[in-house]
């Protein structure tokens, strides 16, 4: 067996969540070249034949995803004198590839990452969706190519020879997750959404960008306004295109309620999956009860709904985790989708919809309306301004075991409200801003803070748009969506071996979202107005007006409580202190802000409680720092 044959074989060993109902391997090796392809498939259309890698007169196809027009792209084929052997979608990329080339790319509506190699060209492809739903890493190795849907595959194989990437490091720290273009080991691209690469023989590679999300935001805002409810009824329609069951997330709020009682009209009958939390993490977290919302919307229309209480073994589930995440992702949503997912699998169901993305388009996060409220906050004289700041800063965030909602958003205004937009907007949603960051990390780190800080400022800028919502919401779509939401759904979904279809992430709604007025997106009050607008169409106003509530985890209780023990043990005597990588100090400071109720310092200790387990594991599997 040849070596390459081998390694694939490994790494696709260790994605046997991702489609533990069939695998196969293709290899090519002749004196010119050695292909090796590998596929673990998650059987869902056409669940008896579309065995992969597909290989048919001279191309060799590995695709993870789903095109959701397959079925009329196949007819069109047909017209065009192809023939097909499956049912498959996998049969109708291959076909098309065939036809068409890339220039067949923006006629896929779907989520997808693949590779394609023609054995007559000696050329291989590696192709991502438009928007990054599907991740595809990548690295040069041995005067070749190796790729992986995940990262683990990776070090598998070549760990011992791997790095880990210290300013991804550093960028996990200031985001609490990895930019897409940015990998947390050395030397490890992501195939960025929206593009192809082209490998050749002798050694020579094109890469291109077949959808522009800038051109698209740019060119859709020139235009008039697009009617929101036919186009999101037509993708949750298009997204339901499956030969297995199919279900749905349902939280009670705007997004993924629209999503649920879509699907339940189109298909007749639908299961959906909340959480709840246990009453005493509820106190501390201060939110409204998501499971409630859900409810009234399950009988309201029909729904069969599944609730799970999140009652975890914090401590025991964290490691787990992050070996799920790959990268140091400090987002404990990511566990609730975990659990939602490995129930529905238990169920039988192996399709999950989702809302995500809703609030990236259409202006929904607090960050938006907070934005806003700071422009017109910088106009209050600066003694005003100093008064505000005196009395917030006296505010504790948690008193007598309850949190304090208020004064936590208080507080988090006030490190965002004097700056300019751009600096504004990414200390929205950022744990640091430029100095604490450099502070926490050290003097040999801190050029990596100023390539962030100069990176997000040339990705907000250079948006092409010129209405500070849009800049926010292409930004965050581009940037917040797939490094975060996108990459923590498809890991924790495929570690259940199910798939989460994400109707709102699709190139038609994403043209609708920028076709409106940013007015009409976001207002002082209010976000997502527009889709709250159209929602009306379909949900009793007690759904569509109710108050914004994360899909998070009860991370306060958990860090106060759960995971006390194990912040003293393995933070504070962490590898990475006393490695230099953080300042002791500094994370000292954090925890004592959290137990003291002065600061809300909960997202700073799970991500870097997350960052110290990663790298842990990571020196384990050899990886250097």
């Amino acid at each position: 067996m040849a070596d390459g044959e081998e390694a694939v074989r490994r790494m696709s060993a260790a994605l046997e969540h991702r489609g533990p109902d069939d695998s196969g391997v293709y290899s090519l090796v002749n004196d010119h070249l050695a292909v090796h392809l590998g596929h673990r498939r998650l059987s869902i259309i056409d669940v008896d034949h579309g065995h992969q890698p597909y290989v048919k007169h001279g191309l060799a196809l590995s695709y993870n995803g789903e095109l959701y027009n397959y079925r009329e792209l196949r007819a069109e084929l047909a017209g065009r004198g192809a023939t097909f052997i499956t049912g498959s979608d996998t049969e109708v990329v291959l076909e098309a590839w065939r036809a068409w080339g890339p220039a067949g790319l923006s006629r896929f509506r779907g989520m997808f990452a693949f590779a394609i190699f023609d054995d007559a060209s000696g050329r291989l492809h590696l192709v991502r969706d438009p928007l990054g739903i599907k991740p595809l890493h990548f690295m040069r190795r041995h005067g070749g190519v190796v790729f992986a849907s995940e990262l683990k595959a990776l070090l598998e194989v070549y760990g011992h020879e791997l790095e880990m990437d210290a300013g991804a490091m550093v960028a996990s720290l200031l985001y609490y997750w990895v930019p897409d273009n940015r990998c947390s080991i050395l030397g490890v691209e992501k195939l960025q959404p929206g593009t192809w690469l082209e490998l050749r023989p002798d050694g020579t590679e094109r890469n291109t960008r077949y959808w522009d999300p800038t051109r698209v935001a740019a060119d859709a805002a020139m235009g008039p306004p697009a009617d929101l409810r036919e186009v999101i009824a037509e993708s949750v329609e298009a997204h339901l295109v499956a030969d297995v069951p199919i279900s749905s997330f349902l939280s009670g709020g705007l997004d993924s309620s629209i999503i649920t009682v879509l699907a339940k009209k189109a298909m007749g009958r639908l299961d959906a999956y909340t959480i709840r939390f246990r009453p005493e993490d509820n106190r501390l977290e201060a939110m409204p009860d998501d499971a409630l919302y859900a409810a009234k919307v399950a009988r309201g229309f029909g729904i069969d709904l599944h609730e799970i209480e999140i009652t975890p073994d914090i401590v025991s589930l964290l490691p787990r985790m992050i070996a799920i995440l790959d990268e140091p992702i400090g987002d404990a949503a990511a566990i609730n989708t975990l659990l939602m997912c490995e129930a529905a699998r238990d169920a039988g169901i192996k399709v999950i919809l989702s809302g995500m993305g809703a609030d990236e388009l259409f202006g929904g996060y607090r960050k938006h309306i907070a934005c806003g409220l700071a422009a017109r906050y910088q106009r209050i004289p600066a003694p005003g301004r100093r008064a505000v700041r005196a009395t917030v800063g006296r505010l504790p965030v948690a008193a007598a075991g309850r949190g304090l909602r208020y004064s936590r958003w208080a507080k988090r205004f006030l490190t965002m409200a004097d700056l300019p937009e751009e600096a504004a907007f990414r200390r929205s949603y950022s744990l640091y801003d430029r100095d604490q960051l450099a502070a926490l990390v050290g003097p040999d780190m801190e050029r990596h803070v100023d390539q962030l800080v100069d990176e997000h400022a040339a990705l907000y800028w250079g948006s092409k748009v010129d209405d500070p919502v849009h800049r926010m919401c292409l930004t965050d779509s581009r940037y917040f969506l797939p490094g975060l939401n996108l990459t923590y759904t498809d890991r924790a979904s495929m570690a259940a071996s199910t798939e989460v279809r994400v109707p709102f992430v699709d190139p038609r709604v994403f043209e609708a979202a920028f076709s409106l007025p940013g007015g009409a997106k976001v207002t002082a009050r209010q976000g997502k107005v527009a889709l709250k607008e159209a929602a009306r169409a379909w949900l009793p106003d007690e759904i569509v007006s109710r108050p914004k509530a994360s899909f998070s985890a009860p991370l306060r209780a958990w860090i106060d409580r759960d995971l006390r023990e194990l912040v003293d043990d393995v933070l504070v005597h962490g590898e990475l202190i006393s490695c230099g990588f953080l300042d002791g100090n500094q994370v000292l400071a954090l925890i004592d802000d959290e137990r003291q109720g002065r600061q809300d310092r909960s997202k700073q200790i799970w991500q870097l409680l997350t960052l110290e387990m990663w790298y842990r594991r990571c020196r384990s599997a050899g990886v250097a720092l």
